[in-house]
């Protein structure tokens, strides 16, 4: 016999209710879990950015003192540093974006199906907008480098 009248909502079990919310939780560490995997992309980029940059102004000074002839080879593999490091960059973004509205359409799927609790929400991600501020340094970076233009013009 029910004693719910039929329009209250019926609540699920103990069993039912503990399997929601760890599948929630669930929901939350694998959202983090992409987010350390972007780091782990803007740090890989950061030191390639940071390293072709210093490898590409260390010999433009050693030039500018006469010290040696030529720079080319220096230069373009500090240019190549810079750009392997903003290929990076744009490529883990892509994904990261791309994984996060998987992760959130497949969680609103879920939370339709009454599998799990739709009250949480996932915020933007502080993660991805270092990477595009990072982006951003990189690509002013590297337009200084091969047009001698912008904030780090020489």
């Amino acid at each position: 016999m029910n004693d719910l009248s039929p329009s209250e909502p019926r609540r699920p079990d103990v069993n039912t209710e503990t399997a929601m919310r760890r599948t929630g939780m669930a929901f939350q560490r694998t959202r983090l879990a992409a987010d350390r995997t972007l780091m782990a992309v803007i740090r890989t980029s950061l030191s390639l950015i940071g390293f072709g940059f210093t490898i590409f102004q260390v010999f433009q000074r050693l030039r500018e003192q006469a010290i040696i002839a030529k720079d080319t080879a220096p230069r373009n593999f500090g240019v190549a540093l810079v750009g392997l490091g903003l290929i990076m960059l744009v490529l883990g973004i892509a994904y990261h974006v791309q994984y996060m509205l998987e992760l959130r359409r497949l969680r609103v799927a879920m939370a339709h199906d009454a599998l799990i609790h739709g009250e949480t929400t996932f915020p933007p991600s502080l993660t991805l907008v270092t990477a595009l501020a990072l982006l951003a340094i990189g690509a002013a970076a590297i337009l200084s480098m091969v047009f001698r233009i912008g904030p780090f013009e020489w």
